[in-house]
């Protein structure tokens, strides 16, 4: 299978459709879209790390979450990092491909990941804003103190530390990997009474606590590493690649 072909296969599975609008992901650079796809690097982002290992273990493709090329660059040049980036993968003939909010809206995508790996019990529910109304999972636990459940969270993604805003028991659980703090309210207004997601700002977990739902942050890396799988399993089954997973840089907790 050739570079289009795959990348027209995820589009399939995964339409545009489903992105943000502010969202830019797919095809990110490729020198030659006839190119076969064989051997797939799976990564949450594509740091130099990860097309820096591409490059050295012959890795035809780089499949991402984020996207590599995001908010429009005004030039790619060495001085810059997307710059750097870039020319490393097309000095290189590595493709990058990229599905973002499409992948976390999506069937099987980030945010069913993420339910999968709390243990949460269905039929889970999808839920959103006006935006992306079926970007985010809603699941039940059995496990109804917040600061258990909380413990929880913080083993089952292997995450360093959890932030626990707690207001209640749980039982209706959100999810929304990455920067979920759009969907406090909106989890609220589906029944929910918990929200597992990366990152949200400090007055709004405040102000989510009073309206009362619980909001717990477990790290944007650490809600959204789960996807990686099942990225891996897309390249083998879709392109028959050979496959490996690699943790993108991240900051670490002192």
């Amino acid at each position: 299978m050739n570079v289009l072909e795959f990348s027209d296969a995820l589009d399939a599975l995964y339409p545009k459709a489903l992105s943000c609008s502010w969202d830019n992901d797919g095809l990110m650079c490729c020198t030659d879209p006839c190119a076969q796809v064989k051997k797939v690097l799976v990564a949450l982002d594509a740091t130099s790390k990860v097309l820096n290992m591409a490059v050295a273990q012959a890795f035809d493709t780089v499949l991402t979450h984020h996207p590599l090329l995001f908010k429009g660059p005004k030039s790619l040049i060495p001085s810059t990092a997307t710059g750097r980036r870039v020319i490393t993968a097309l000095q290189s003939s590595v493709t990058v491909l990229s599905l973002h909010t499409r992948l976390d809206a999506g069937a099987g995508g980030v945010n069913d990941c993420l339910a999968a790996a709390l243990g949460l019990s269905g039929p889970l529910r999808k839920f959103g804003d006006s935006e992306s109304p079926t970007l985010g999972r809603i699941g039940t636990t059995n496990i109804s103190d917040g600061n258990a459940f909380a413990v929880h969270v913080k083993k089952a993604l292997q995450a360093p530390a959890v932030y626990a805003y707690l207001c209640r028991p749980v039982k209706q659980v959100a999810v929304c990997g990455g920067s979920g703090g759009d969907l406090v309210f909106p989890a609220l207004a589906a029944g929910a009474d918990t929200i597992v997601t990366g990152e949200c700002g400090y007055n709004l977990c405040l102000d989510g606590m009073d309206s009362g739902i619980n909001i717990i942050t477990a790290g944007h890396f650490h809600t959204e590493q789960p996807i990686c799988q099942r990225l891996a399993q897309l390249a083998q089954e879709i392109a028959g690649a050979q496959t490996e997973i690699i943790c993108s840089d991240m900051g670490i907790l002192l």
